[in-house]
Protein backbone atom coordinates (compact mmCIF):
# COMPACT_ATOMS: atom_id res chain seq x y z
CA UNK A 1 0.00 0.00 0.00
CA UNK A 2 2.38 2.50 1.13
CA UNK A 3 4.80 1.54 -2.14
CA UNK A 4 1.72 2.32 -4.31
CA UNK A 5 0.93 5.27 -2.75
CA UNK A 6 4.69 7.25 -3.28
CA UNK A 7 4.97 7.63 -6.66
CA UNK A 8 1.64 9.63 -6.23
CA UNK A 9 2.60 11.49 -3.68
CA UNK A 10 5.93 12.11 -4.23
CA UNK A 11 4.47 13.65 -7.35
CA UNK A 12 2.40 16.32 -6.33
CA UNK A 13 4.85 18.33 -5.36
CA UNK A 14 8.51 16.90 -5.86
CA UNK A 15 11.23 18.62 -3.74
CA UNK A 16 14.92 16.86 -3.80
CA UNK A 17 17.84 16.78 -2.45
CA UNK A 18 21.05 16.37 -4.37
CA UNK A 19 22.53 14.26 -1.98
CA UNK A 20 21.53 13.46 1.66
CA UNK A 21 18.89 14.84 4.47
CA UNK A 22 18.90 14.32 8.35
CA UNK A 23 15.34 14.27 10.56
CA UNK A 24 14.82 13.46 13.66
CA UNK A 25 12.33 10.42 14.51
CA UNK A 26 10.76 11.55 17.06
CA UNK A 27 8.94 9.00 19.78
CA UNK A 28 11.32 6.36 18.15
CA UNK A 29 13.56 4.73 20.28
CA UNK A 30 15.06 0.93 20.91
CA UNK A 31 15.57 -0.78 23.87
CA UNK A 32 18.68 -3.34 23.27
CA UNK A 33 17.88 -5.00 26.23
CA UNK A 34 14.67 -5.95 25.19
CA UNK A 35 14.35 -9.82 23.98
CA UNK A 36 14.19 -10.01 20.29
CA UNK A 37 11.51 -12.41 18.88
CA UNK A 38 11.86 -14.07 15.61
CA UNK A 39 8.68 -15.77 13.99
CA UNK A 40 9.23 -17.52 10.03
CA UNK A 41 8.07 -20.17 7.97
CA UNK A 42 11.40 -21.88 8.13
CA UNK A 43 15.05 -21.79 10.00
CA UNK A 44 18.10 -23.16 8.20
CA UNK A 45 21.05 -23.52 11.17
CA UNK A 46 24.27 -24.29 9.88
CA UNK A 47 26.26 -25.74 13.11
CA UNK A 48 30.14 -25.32 11.59
CA UNK A 49 29.57 -22.01 10.44
CA UNK A 50 27.20 -20.51 13.27
CA UNK A 51 24.59 -19.34 10.23
CA UNK A 52 21.09 -19.23 11.00
CA UNK A 53 19.13 -18.19 8.54
CA UNK A 54 15.11 -17.26 8.90
CA UNK A 55 13.30 -17.57 5.44
CA UNK A 56 9.31 -16.80 4.64
CA UNK A 57 6.92 -14.09 6.30
CA UNK A 58 9.95 -13.30 8.75
CA UNK A 59 8.82 -11.02 11.60
CA UNK A 60 11.74 -9.47 14.22
CA UNK A 61 9.65 -7.82 17.12
CA UNK A 62 12.07 -6.09 19.56
CA UNK A 63 9.47 -3.61 22.39
CA UNK A 64 7.31 -1.81 20.11
CA UNK A 65 9.82 -1.72 16.99
CA UNK A 66 9.25 -4.47 14.05
CA UNK A 67 10.74 -5.51 11.28
CA UNK A 68 9.61 -7.83 8.27
CA UNK A 69 11.31 -9.26 5.56
CA UNK A 70 11.55 -12.56 3.18
CA UNK A 71 14.64 -13.34 4.57
CA UNK A 72 16.74 -12.55 7.61
CA UNK A 73 20.23 -13.80 8.61
CA UNK A 74 21.06 -14.11 12.59
CA UNK A 75 24.93 -12.94 12.94
CA UNK A 76 26.15 -13.86 16.36
CA UNK A 77 28.65 -12.55 18.45
CA UNK A 78 32.23 -14.92 18.13
CA UNK A 79 33.27 -13.66 21.76
CA UNK A 80 29.55 -14.00 23.62
CA UNK A 81 27.56 -16.14 21.26
CA UNK A 82 24.94 -13.44 21.43
CA UNK A 83 22.94 -11.91 18.61
CA UNK A 84 25.04 -9.24 17.38
CA UNK A 85 23.62 -8.54 13.97
CA UNK A 86 20.34 -9.12 11.76
CA UNK A 87 20.31 -8.95 7.80
CA UNK A 88 17.25 -8.93 6.41
CA UNK A 89 16.47 -8.57 2.28
CA UNK A 90 13.52 -8.85 0.35
CA UNK A 91 10.51 -6.47 1.23
CA UNK A 92 12.09 -5.10 4.31
CA UNK A 93 9.74 -3.01 6.29
CA UNK A 94 10.37 -1.36 9.66
CA UNK A 95 7.37 -0.17 11.86
CA UNK A 96 6.92 1.74 14.97
CA UNK A 97 4.11 3.65 16.52
CA UNK A 98 4.73 6.67 14.76
CA UNK A 99 6.93 5.74 11.45
CA UNK A 100 6.98 3.36 9.08
CA UNK A 101 9.65 2.48 6.10
CA UNK A 102 10.44 0.23 3.52
CA UNK A 103 13.26 -0.80 1.62
CA UNK A 104 15.34 -3.69 -0.34
CA UNK A 105 17.06 -4.66 2.54
CA UNK A 106 18.26 -3.73 6.15
CA UNK A 107 20.99 -4.46 8.56
CA UNK A 108 20.28 -4.06 12.36
CA UNK A 109 22.97 -3.98 14.88
CA UNK A 110 21.53 -4.91 18.18
CA UNK A 111 24.40 -3.78 20.08
CA UNK A 112 24.66 -0.04 18.52
CA UNK A 113 21.20 -0.52 17.96
CA UNK A 114 22.34 0.88 14.48
CA UNK A 115 19.35 0.32 11.54
CA UNK A 116 20.08 0.77 8.07
CA UNK A 117 18.14 0.88 4.93
CA UNK A 118 19.03 0.15 1.29
CA UNK A 119 17.49 0.49 -1.81
CA UNK A 120 14.54 2.26 -2.51
CA UNK A 121 13.75 3.63 1.01
CA UNK A 122 10.81 4.88 1.42
CA UNK A 123 9.32 6.40 5.14
CA UNK A 124 6.00 7.85 6.18
CA UNK A 125 5.70 9.83 9.35
CA UNK A 126 3.03 12.04 10.46
CA UNK A 127 1.48 12.20 7.10
CA UNK A 128 4.96 12.89 5.18
CA UNK A 129 6.54 10.62 3.10
CA UNK A 130 10.49 10.51 2.02
CA UNK A 131 12.41 8.43 -0.32
CA UNK A 132 16.21 7.92 -0.65
CA UNK A 133 18.26 4.84 -1.40
CA UNK A 134 19.52 4.58 1.88
CA UNK A 135 18.48 5.79 5.78
CA UNK A 136 20.75 5.33 8.57
CA UNK A 137 19.01 5.21 11.95
CA UNK A 138 20.32 5.37 15.18
CA UNK A 139 17.56 3.95 17.25
CA UNK A 140 19.23 5.42 20.66
CA UNK A 141 19.34 9.07 19.43
CA UNK A 142 15.94 8.49 17.45
CA UNK A 143 17.71 10.25 14.56
CA UNK A 144 17.89 9.09 10.88
CA UNK A 145 19.98 10.24 8.17
CA UNK A 146 18.84 9.80 4.14
CA UNK A 147 20.99 9.72 1.66
CA UNK A 148 21.07 9.27 -2.75
CA UNK A 149 18.42 11.23 -4.52
CA UNK A 150 15.94 12.35 -1.25
CA UNK A 151 12.50 13.15 -2.09
CA UNK A 152 9.55 14.28 -0.04
CA UNK A 153 6.45 15.87 -0.57
CA UNK A 154 5.88 19.12 2.54
CA UNK A 155 2.10 19.61 2.86
CA UNK A 156 1.51 23.41 4.49
CA UNK A 157 0.07 23.17 8.27
CA UNK A 158 -3.78 22.74 7.78
CA UNK A 159 -3.87 21.54 4.75
CA UNK A 160 -4.62 17.73 3.59
CA UNK A 161 -3.29 15.95 0.56
CA UNK A 162 -6.32 15.84 -2.12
Amino acid sequence: MIRALAPALLALLPLQAAAQTSLSLGSLNADPDAPVEVTAESLSVDQASGAAVFEGEVLIVQGEMRIAAATVEVIYDDASGEISRLEAVGGVTFVTPTEAAESNAAVYDIASGMLTLTGEVLLTQSGTALSAQSMVVDLNAGTARLEGGVRTVFEPQGQSAR
